[in-house]
């Protein structure tokens, strides 16, 4: 049996290792492959990041299941399950813009009790869950003070594409009363930057568990709120200053005559 402490020292020696292999790897030269549409893309640091994540989880939480974004999976034998996202932000990583990461969870029940987020570029390393104050290279970021949506800066990655419709129509609601708007390109250190205060509200749909689950963990361990709602036929998921982010759903959900 294992404590949170002992979870929070692998989760965060795994993560920057990962991170550091990544880049090495970057700075070898990459091969890069498109999986669903040009901005969609995976290179062999991303499969020999997420590979050296498993190997020591298999050596270190051999009962625990394992879930990865480049398609690693293990069923739990424990209750608990290790999400990992090996390079968050390929389309940066691969373009040498620095706004990239690694990322892993630790998810019991379905909810994030542990998030781990390493930053190569800036050698930074975020740990934090909901009941673990979120630490930026050891030192605490929190407590995240509230703010309203008007104030607030919000986050995102839609992409351009996903804007028509009722979808486009939802998201308009939701950031428009919003003080300015971000995209980067990387879901995890986007939601890293809200637990420290830096942007206020994150908002995105069809968030996959690898990009949610993470830094999810470090916005609650920094006072901030995450919540998942269905709006326009599709999942939301918003996190950051507690007001911003209800001022966010309701705009979601907001019925239309």
């Amino acid at each position: 049996m294992t404590d949170l402490a002992d979870d929070a020292a692998l989760a965060a020696d795994v993560v920057r290792e990962a991170g550091l292999l990544a880049q090495e790897l970057r700075e070898a030269g990459l091969r890069v492959h498109t999986k669903t549409n040009v901005s969609d893309v995976v290179t062999a640091a991303d499969h020999a990041a997420e590979r050296l994540v498993l190997d020591h989880l298999a050596t270190w939480r051999p009962d625990d299941g394992v879930l990865g974004e480049e398609g690693a999976e293990r069923p739990s034998a424990s209750g608990r399950t290790w999400v990992i996202d090996p390079v968050d932000g390929t389309y940066n990583f691969v373009h040498g813009f620095g706004w990239w990461c690694s990322a892993i969870a630790l998810v019991v029940d379905g909810d994030p009790v542990l998030g781990a987020v390493y930053h190569p570029h800036d050698d930074v390393l975020y740990v934090g869950g909901p009941d673990l104050p979120t630490t930026r290279n050891g030192e605490p970021v929190g407590p995240l003070a509230d703010v309203e949506l008007a104030l607030a800066c919000a986050t995102t990655y839609l992409h351009p594409p996903f804007f028509d419709g009722e979808v486009g129509e939802a998201f308009a609601r939701a950031v428009g009363g919003a003080a300015t708007l971000r995209m980067l390109g990387s879901a995890s250190l986007d939601l890293a930057a809200v637990a420290q205060g830096q942007v206020g509200v994150f908002v995105q749909h069809s968030v996959a568990p690898w990009d949610w689950y993470p830094s999810s963990a470090l916005v609650r361990g920094a006072g901030g709120t995450a919540r998942r709602i269905t709006a326009a036929g599709v999942e939301w998921s918003v996190a950051g200053a507690p007001t911003a982010v209800a001022e966010v759903c309701a705009a979601l959900t907001e019925v239309r005559a």
